[in-house]
């Protein structure tokens, strides 16, 4: 993943009011150099994007979620655990699996309530034996499942997936989808690919049930910093 330094100083609030004009659309090329110049953080933030959907999120047949593989990564690490059989352990570990395991793995879970990892994989058959800690992984994002490319027959290769820098997205409960594209210190043409594949998957994930206007408007932001809203 690309890790790029020099990330340019923080900019005072006076300042960052100044650069742009929050009631306008930016191309997601000046967009992007709009959310690094008003970055507000001492640190090499993240870039993330919003879009708020025309859907109905009370409605089962209008959640939009999925998977997509950023082709530059996030610049974030992140901790993977792979419930799989005695057979698939050498392999989702050969590919980058922070936690392996399976019975083993969930009866620890399922005594001590932790959970030391931002995704899960499984495969299939053991996700019946996961029901024991549904509850658990359920509450805090962490489930498994088919939907996001989590629950697979080919763990590893999902394992291998995610370090690479595939990211899972789903709308929450007002209609909005967020997502992390990379980290302030990236080329801004690494970001602005990242951001057109992530914005094609948003498109291809359309519910056939919603109507009008499907994507709304789209903001990009450093963690700290305001959105500037993109146009699309």
């Amino acid at each position: 993943m690309p890790k790029e330094k020099n990330v340019k100083a923080p900019v005072a609030k006076k300042k960052v009011e100044s650069l742009f004009d929050n009631t306008k659309t930016y191309g997601i090329a000046e967009a992007i150099e709009l959310a690094k110049k008003t970055n507000k953080a001492k640190f090499d933030a993240s870039i993330e994007v919003h879009f708020r959907l025309g859907i109905d999120p009370k409605k089962g047949d209008q959640q939009v979620r999925g998977a997509v593989s950023l082709p530059h990564g996030t610049g974030k690490s992140v901790r993977v655990a792979a419930f799989v059989s005695s057979a698939n352990e050498k392999a989702v570990k050969a590919a980058g699996a922070d936690l392996v395991g399976g019975d083993d793995l969930i009866a620890e879970i399922k005594k001590t309530e932790k959970t030391d990892f931002q995704v899960a994989v499984a495969e299939p058959d053991m996700m019946k034996n996961l029901a024991q800690i549904a509850k658990i992984l359920g509450t805090r994002g962490l489930m498994p499942s088919p939907k996001n490319d989590t629950v697979t027959q080919n763990p590893a290769k999902a394992v291998e997936e995610l370090k690479k820098g595939k990211i899972s997205f789903k709308n929450d409960d007002t209609g909005n989808v967020h997502a992390v594209i990379g980290k302030v210190s990236f080329e801004s043409a690494k970001l602005a690919d990242n951001f057109n594949t992530l914005l094609e998957t948003i498109r291809k994930a359309k519910p056939s049930s919603a109507k009008g206007v499907y994507i709304k408007n789209a903001s990009i932001s450093s963690t700290m910093g305001p959105g500037v809203r993109v146009s699309i």
